[in-house]
């Protein structure tokens, strides 16, 4: 079972934590080899997907978004050994109702699209940032 979009519920419960704060959001996306488009267009899915981040981009940066971490996934060393990310993200937020802007947003809509094309599989994971500790449980 893929998923590329939050359900109503799981927004819901997003909207309802409302720490005050910025909020880190861990992004993993499996792109399709070709992207599907509902009018056809012949493009592949990493060219879908870039199509989306330059769309809304503005609109990131615009809420007061902005991407904190990129890299590039090497291997599954713990976890199912079939899963695989072409893209590993995180962006932050200034707070929950910065990335509920966003969303809502026309411009960020219409860019949904190609995101919505480009996108076989995906995690988008809420995360409340913390400081910088010295072991793997501060």
């Amino acid at each position: 079972m893929s998923h590329i979009g939050f359900t109503r519920e799981g927004f819901a419960e997003f909207r309802a934590n409302d720490r005050p704060g910025p909020i880190h959001m861990l992004n993993l996306v499996n792109l399709r080899e070709r992207a599907e488009y509902d009018d056809g267009r012949e493009v592949t899915g990493k060219e879908a997907y870039a199509a989306y981040g330059r769309e809304s981009a503005p609109v990131l940066e615009r809420v007061g978004g902005r991407i904190v971490w990129r890299g590039r996934m090497e291997q599954m060393l713990i976890g199912p050994q079939d899963e695989r990310w072409d893209l590993c993200f995180i962006a932050e937020y200034p707070g929950p109702e910065a990335f509920a802007t966003m969303i809502k947003d026309p411009d960020y809509r219409q860019a949904m699209v190609h995101r919505q094309a480009a996108v076989a599989d995906s995690r988008l994971i809420r995360m409340a940032p913390l400081s910088v500790g010295t072991t793997f449980a501060d």
